[in-house]
């Protein structure tokens, strides 16, 4: 028990897999939208790339569950890695959207993959004691990649050019090794004999979809509200890395004191931060520095921790064989916060302000805590 939890059976391949996975996924986040406007695509067509990616990773996501118990482990998890890293080395033959949408789909089936299988390989790899920190590992292998490309990727193209980001971006190809020998650890997963209970799901993907509508929000506007594209830089930098310590830290407490009594605090500080944000950009022609980077400081803890505590929920709700749903329903609650998080506030931008619609996000977010303070009996195995 006294070993760290990334050194258990089957944690490295993961960690392995899905740092490669990512790494191919964050890249190509920025560089692909890039990559159309280059091709003469207009702003609404650089859009759609990565609107495309979503919605075929959210489709993909609902399905992931049924194909692992038709299909197996070890084919859904190849495929899986294949279809995320193989069709970015074809981006090079064209720059048109016709192609660069086909591809992003592809790579959709293969996100929604990696992950609904990448988090239901915690719970099948570690024991429920150490659940917590074990997710924050693997959110660490999350994170790094994103803190790396997603910052990077412009700039790595601008200085070594398009090919060198295609080239990181067919990394999860090389996946499919540690995917191989982690579906031989998975033959003895049972089957489930009954439907997943989605009901009990409903309130750790209602509370992660709150916080990443609030953080996909800061995420895609960022470097419109802000004055200033250094501190816009600076503001994301702090909110990705936060997001990413409070993840991995979060899980030992959560191990030791339970997920429960950390979730009405951090729901209502991601209000909190959503306001300092929105105080932050009331004029869009002077950005206040010191609040701009509290809020997202204050948001980046909870969107990180809050995404540690609603897995963990998520798989205390349901029995073993159930793992796979428990997976795809977070990640769809993940995804979809995130997308609506674009569309909504986004909206409400362009009708109002900035200022408001950050206000708004943190205000969808606060609804949430009737959620965050219900302690329904846990089901842990």
């Amino acid at each position: 028990m006294n070993e760290p939890v990334w050194r258990a059976p089957g944690v490295p391949l993961l960690l392995a897999m899905t740092a490669l996975g990512f790494s191919g996924y964050a890249a190509l986040l920025p560089v692909a939208p890039l990559w159309a406007v280059h091709g003469g695509a207009d702003a609404t067509g650089a859009g759609l790339v990565n609107g495309v990616l979503m919605l075929v990773t959210v489709l993909t996501q609902v399905v992931v569950p049924t194909a692992l118990r038709r299909l197996g482990w070890a084919p859904v998890l190849v495929a899986g890695m294949l279809f995320l890293g193989l069709p970015s080395a074809a981006f090079g033959v064209s720059d048109a959207l016709g192609p660069v949408l086909a591809l992003s789909a592809l790579r959709g089936v293969g996100f929604g993959v990696v992950t609904v299988t990448g988090s239901a390989l915690v719970a099948e790899l570690v024991e429920p004691a150490r659940r917590g920190r074990a997710i924050g590992a693997y959110g660490l292998a999350i994170a790094g990649p994103q803190v790396l490309f997603l910052s990077a990727g412009p700039w790595i193209v601008e200085k070594l050019g398009y090919g060198v980001v295609f080239a990181v971006g067919v990394l999860p190809a090389l996946g499919e090794v540690p995917a191989l020998a982690l579906a031989r650890r998975l033959e003895h997963v049972p089957e489930p004999q009954d439907r997943a209970p989605y009901l009990r799901l409903l309130r750790p993907m209602l509370l992660l979809l709150g916080v990443t509508l609030a953080g996909g929000a800061l995420i895609t506007f960022m470097a419109q509200m802000s004055s200033s594209a250094a501190l816009s830089t600076l503001a994301l930098l702090l909110l990705s890395v936060t997001a990413a310590i409070a993840r991995w830290r979060v899980g030992g407490l959560a191990d030791r004191l339970g997920p429960h009594r950390f979730l009405w605090p951090l729901v209502l500080l991601t209000g909190v931060g959503m306001a300092m944000v929105a105080w932050a950009v009331r004029d869009p022609a002077a950005t206040h520095t010191a609040a701009l980077l509290a809020g997202a400081t204050v948001v980046g803890i909870c969107y990180g921790a809050l995404q540690n505590l609603t897995l963990v929920l998520a798989f205390r709700s349901v029995d073993r064989p159930h793992y796979g749903s428990a997976s795809a329903v977070w990640n769809v609650g993940f995804d979809a916060g995130t997308g609506l998080g674009a569309v909504v506030i986004g909206a409400v931008a362009a009708g109002t302000s900035f200022s408001t619609a950050v206000l708004v996000g943190g205000v969808v977010s606060l609804l949430t805590l009737p959620l965050a303070l219900r302690r329904p009996a846990s089901r842990p195995r």
